[in-house]
């Protein structure tokens, strides 16, 4: 039997969660002042008059605001110098002044105003009556056609030189909380390993990591979660029905949640008894290929660099050529943090050089139709001298939570 692989129920692994969640702080306000103060001078830099930040999580990082969004568009405002404005339905503008971080006037449209022309009048009164305005990257399509729409004197680029180009750099502060999140992840899933039994569905697995992340102090249930037993491990992002657990199949538990904002992301995959040769074999190369990835990843190195090396030791081993199955079918890794998939994205035609304060995943996928797949997924923050796991790769196929 797999070290670590059953033995347990879910109601006692429960039980036993212990809540990690001020272990570290949340940002607080004189960290999103320092980060608007640098969004400026990159604003300045590259020509920018202002930004505009949706209800996204480029919001959130920036200024603390966690609004979402909506079919009306809420947000934002950030000039190249001046102060911080937001823009709000009429209705909602008492509710968004008790969510902000970093104080600002909070300007409100009625349901029968336009807000793109309230937007327009923001913009002049901030003397940006013409130039370059960055619309946030992930703001919706009628977000950005209404903005340009109603300011045809000025010229529209998507924020992601700003916004990515400084939230792709993380802070000690930001590695600490993506540690901890990590941490408190991978606990969890070696909790769900040891609750399994014959006869357990993927529907109550995903069930026991919801009720776990919630009791350890997440911000809520995962924001994703995949859960596969035997042969549909072999598809990366899952399959449409549940399963059940029998002796002898591939396990692939890939789940994480939100903590102070920013987000875990572990996979593991293991057997649920005895594994065979073949599940052993593929174990083994998927690590090989996690450790070139981690040993790949260096301040200077191109990002696709990571994916290269993974890939090259799969490639090696006679799979593949490229993303063809079976094999590796996707890139084998991205960057995490406020959101899970974030820049930067290590995937092999990405020749961007990898800088001190990046984070993300390394995360090798063998899968095999009509057999099973094994992922394995950690995480590494790039330093000076190389990389650092965010968590602890697993062990061995044997005992894949180290504990022999």
């Amino acid at each position: 039997m797999t070290v670590g692989v059953g033995g347990s129920d879910f109601a006692t692994e429960l039980a036993g969660i212990r809540n990690g969640r001020d272990a570290v702080p949340p940002i607080g306000a004189e960290e999103h002042e320092r980060r608007v103060t640098r969004a400026q001078a990159r604003m300045r830099e590259l020509g920018i008059v202002a930004l505009w930040l949706d209800g996204t999580t480029n919001l959130a990082w920036l200024t603390g605001l966690k609004h979402g969004q909506s079919e009306r568009p809420v947000g934002a405002l950030l000039p190249a110098s001046g102060p911080l404005t937001y823009l709000s339905p009429a209705f909602e503008v008492e509710k968004v002044r008790t969510m902000l971080a970093l104080p600002g006037e909070v300007r409100g449209w009625e349901e029968d105003e336009d807000p793109y022309a309230l937007f327009a009048e923001m913009l002049r009164e901030s003397d940006a009556a013409g130039g370059t305005v960055a619309l946030d990257d992930m703001a919706r399509v009628f977000v950005a056609e209404g903005m340009r729409a109603a300011l045809p004197n000025h010229r529209f680029i998507a924020s992601g030189p700003v916004t990515s180009h400084l939230r792709e750099r993380k802070t000690e502060h930001e590695i600490a909380l993506l540690r901890q999140a990590m941490g408190m992840t991978l606990q969890i899933q070696a909790a769900c390993a040891r609750a399994l039994q014959p006869g357990v569905t993927t529907t109550e697995v995903m069930e026991f990591l919801s009720g776990a992340h919630r009791r350890a102090g997440f911000d809520g249930p995962p924001s994703f979660g995949i859960v596969l037993f035997g042969e549909p491990s072999a598809y990366p992002h899952g399959v449409p029905y549940p399963q059940t657990l029998q002796e002898g199949d591939v396990v692939l538990v890939d789940v994480g949640a939100p903590l102070h904002g920013y987000v875990s992301d572990v996979t593991r995959s293991y057997v649920f008894g005895q594994p065979t040769t073949r599940q052993r074999e593929i174990w083994d190369l998927t690590k090989r290929a996690q450790a070139a990835g981690f040993a790949a990843a260096k301040p200077g190195a191109p990002c696709g660099g990571i994916d290269d090396a993974c890939r090259g030791v799969v490639v090696a081993a006679g799979f593949g050529p490229g993303y063809k199955v079976p094999g590796l079918p996707h890139r084998t890794g991205h960057g995490i943090g406020m959101d899970v998939h974030e820049a930067p994205y290590f995937v092999g035609n990405n020749r961007a050089p990898l800088a001190v304060g990046n984070t993300g995943s390394i995360e090798p996928t063998i899968a095999i139709y009509g057999e099973f797949g094994i992922r394995l997924e950690d995480h590494i923050v790039v330093t000076e001298s190389g990389a650092d796991w965010l968590t602890q790769p697993a062990k061995s196929c044997d005992d894949p939570f180290g504990l022999e």
